[in-house]
């Protein structure tokens, strides 16, 4: 992985090397309450950048007498003893060379602007450590360390530098551009294959290597790897594990910084090279052929692979096409061997077209011992140039993860999908009956303060923020100019000129923090999300288990008399928490927030009073289940940036009576006028299954689409939510859903209120 010095922020995918946006620049993130370390040469330029405002920087130097005061001109510099240093400090003079000297700089400030940045140029060799203090907020403050960023533009080009080892390597290979090897792996042992400056496609070929002594080859083989996977070929991304045809698990997947590659497409060939006009051209196929041939492997006129970093795509009509690979300098795949291989890998010698960006460069591949423990996840960049951070697990990860083994990655967390001891169905009917609860950590939170934190929400949301009471929470949408929505989300009012915004898409934050830019707003947006997790009690005894355990202060609302959506603050066995009266199941229902270092004991305190009760630990299955039978909308199922409120069903949350100017406002009111689409509710005739994105139509013509369905326990019918085109929404009318190709098979529906259960509400406002 891009690991370095820095032990404190495995979510940032090494944040020593950085994401590259082209040969010479460098990216390192320290996260907020972290550090990161880097060095320096001469001639390099740094610019060390708060994106988010209002947090304090330490820059640690080491190096020579003096440079620290020549880097930071302009700046306040002050000795540093080693021993008085941070240990983040003290290990840059690990091994240093004689009259080296440690320096601390102080930089940006408790009232420091978002995107404030300090740039400097290395008059030398030296090594630094960022770091972005901070302590734990509290579930009532908004006070979240948050990151910085130190962006590298080297006088020296970095090409052709992999980044350093994620542990000591047993094997430390180069595959130089074109060229292809082969090695053996035990059991166990990890394989990283990295790319080395992005944009370079490496395929991967694995052996048996206790058959291939006898004589016998069983490689990766596509069509029992798809069918045991259950999963199409191709297609962008990767598959948990691959199998040879004996159906026997080769190798599995632990990490992926990427995200999309093709699984499985032949290694290019002698005939790919011919066909298009190249004969004689170098090809893998062939560089696999001879470096396989000291082991015994056959040659092959074309070998089966998995085609790492491979940018397929699949077209309207099936067809492949294929463009530059998504993988930048320094992304990596890791895999596990599951028993003994000879493997191979190459560095693709296409260069006729755009699958190594038209210039192909080397693959690096290392293999570590088993006895490492890695982290499993997925990569993700929330804007092109951000850092990559790898999957994380929330604070009730040790409870849940304790429970079952079906976790999903959701939104760049572990979450669970079911418990192994119940299962959605028994989940369900805990949430209706008792009380269920489940970690919703995964969303996105954001502190928003200052003197113009009513007018950012004010121009950002479609809600009257004005109306927005202390301790009153509202759901909103937040739309693009032309009225499709970014995301939803629910905005509580903390104090006067302090907010919170939760919601789903961690671009919301950036989106505020440009809006607030482009109209000159004193105020500031900070993510949270990794400071404040939080558990979701939902079901009709939730308030009698939170009741006997969440003590208020005298001036805050108890259990009892807390409203729908309003909030209080209290604690939990002497633990801070914020307590919501809000959910996502239409069942009367609280969500308890908590620092994530609480969120074990916090789980504990509610599931022993919620013995009595019955409560249920619950997963995303089930609570899918229940959100659509509540008519409750998910993005990108039910809306998109192509659809606007009123099309995603949630027309309630445009307030009629907001005079004020906001994103989307002309383009709300020309829709709401002249509308095009509708969301409904259908009730499904028979048993048969329906899916997201089934064509719905009146006759031949299409005329809506199925956004989100599911087989309802309660109403023991299969129900759905759908966008129809206006004109052919009726009450009690019905359509058809077409299966198969949309004409040869058609299921029956009629058209009904949503929302299908307790549409009045009730049972959520009890």
């Amino acid at each position: 992985m891009l690991a370095d010095m820095n032990t404190t922020a495995e979510a940032t995918l090494n944040p020593a090397i950085a994401p590259r946006t082209h040969a010479s620049m460098l990216r390192h993130v320290a996260p907020g309450g972290g550090h990161v370390s880097f060095a320096l040469n001469a001639g390099d330029r740094v610019t060390l950048t708060d994106p988010e405002g209002l947090q304090t920087g330490e820059l640690y130097v080491a190096g020579p007498a003096g440079i620290a005061a020549t880097l930071l001109q302009g700046v306040a510099v002050e000795a540093i003893a080693t021993h008085d240093a941070p240990p983040c400090a003290q290990a840059l003079m690990t091994g240093a060379p004689s009259g080296w000297r440690l320096a601390r700089a102080m930089l940006f400030g408790a009232d420091g602007l978002p995107g404030a940045r300090h740039t400097f140029l290395a008059p030398g060799s030296m090594r630094c450590a960022l770091a972005a203090p901070g302590g734990d907020m509290q579930p009532d403050a908004q006070n979240a360390p948050t990151e910085l960023i130190a962006d590298i533009e080297c006088a020296a080009p970095v090409a052709g530098i992999a980044p350093p080892p994620l542990a000591p390597p047993v094997l430390d290979l180069r595959i130089d551009a074109g060229t292809a090897r082969a090695y053996r792996v035990k059991a166990g042992d990890y394989i990283q294959v990295i790319d080395v400056d992005g944009r370079q496609c490496s395929d991967f070929l694995a052996f048996d290597a206790t058959a291939l002594a006898r004589g016998e080859e069983y490689d990766l083989d596509p069509t029992t790897t798809r069918t045991l996977m259950g999963s199409a070929c191709p297609g962008p991304g990767l598959l948990n594990k691959y199998y040879d045809e004996r159906q026997v698990a080769l190798v599995e997947v632990i990490r992926d910084t990427v995200g999309r590659h093709d699984t499985f497409m032949l290694a290019c060939s002698a005939k790919y090279y011919d066909d298009m006009g190249y004969p004689g051209h170098d090809n893998c196929t062939d560089n696999f052929n001879h470096a396989l041939a000291p082991h015994g492997v056959a040659r092959r006129a074309g070998w089966p692979a998995i085609n790492f970093f491979y940018n397929t795509i699949v077209n309207h009509d099936d067809s492949i096409s294929l463009d530059e690979p998504w993988s930048r300098a320094g992304d990596y795949v890791l895999l596990r061997a599951l028993t003994d291989l000879v493997c191979a890998s190459s560095s693709c010698t296409d260069d006729i077209d755009p699958a190594n960006g038209w210039n192909p460069t080397d693959i690096h591949v290392r293999v570590y011992d088993g006895s490492n423990n890695f982290s499993r996840g997925i990569a993700h960049r929330m804007t092109p140039d951000a850092a990559p951070k790898l999957t994380r697990e929330t604070g009730f990860h040790a409870r849940t993860s304790a429970l079952t083994r079906r976790m999903v990655e959701y939104r760049g967390f572990w979450l669970q999908d079911s418990f192994s001891s119940n299962g959605p169905i028994d989940e369900y009917w805990a949430c209706r009956e008792r009380a269920a609860m489940i970690d919703l950590s995964a969303l996105r939170k954001f502190e928003i303060t200052g003197p113009d934190a009513e007018r950012l929400l004010q121009l950002a949301t479609t809600r009257n923020i004005r109306k927005l009471a202390v301790g009153q929470i509202v759901y909103t949408a937040l739309c693009y100019e032309h009225g499709g929505m970014i995301d939803d989300g629910t905005v509580f009012r903390l104090c006067q000129n302090n907010f919170r915004l939760v919601c789903g898409d961690e671009y919301c934050g950036v989106w505020l923090r440009e809006l607030a830019a482009k109209h000159n707003l004193r105020v500031w947006v900070k993510s949270s999300t990794d400071q404040l997790h939080n558990l979701s009690v939902q079901g009709p005894k939730s308030r009698d288990i939170l009741r006997d355990i969440v003590v208020t202060p005298p001036g805050n609302a108890s259990m009892d008399e807390l409203k729908w959506f309003r909030f209080t603050v209290g604690k939990i066995d002497g633990l801070p928490v914020l307590v919501s009266r809000t959910g996502y199941t239409g069942e009367l229902g609280y969500e308890v927030w908590c620092h994530p270092k609480h969120a074990v004991q916090v789980w504990d305190a509610i599931a022993r009073a919620g013995e009595a009760h019955g409560i249920a630990p619950m997963g995303l299955a089930a609570l899918d289940m229940l959100r659509i039978e509540a008519g409750l909308m998910f993005a990108e199922y039910d809306f998109c940036d192509q659809t606007d409120p009123f099309e995603a069903g949630i027309g309630f949350a445009v307030a009629a009576d907001k005079e004020d100017d906001y994103v989307g406002k002309a383009a709300l009111e020309r829709r709401k006028a002249h509308p095009a689409r509708v969301m409904v509710g259908l009730d499904i005739e028979g048993s048969e299954l329906v899916a997201h994105g089934d064509p719905i139509f009146n006759g031949r013509a299409q005329i809506g689409q199925i956004t989100s369905t599911t087989r309802s326990p309660i109403l023991g019918k299969t129900i759905a939510l759908a966008r129809l085109d206006v004109s052919a929404v009726e009450l009690g009318g019905t359509v058809e859903i077409g299966k198969l190709d949309g004409h040869q098979k058609r299921i029956r529906a009629t058209q009904v209120r949503f929302s299908h259960y307790d549409p009045e509400k009730t049972r959520v406002r009890a």
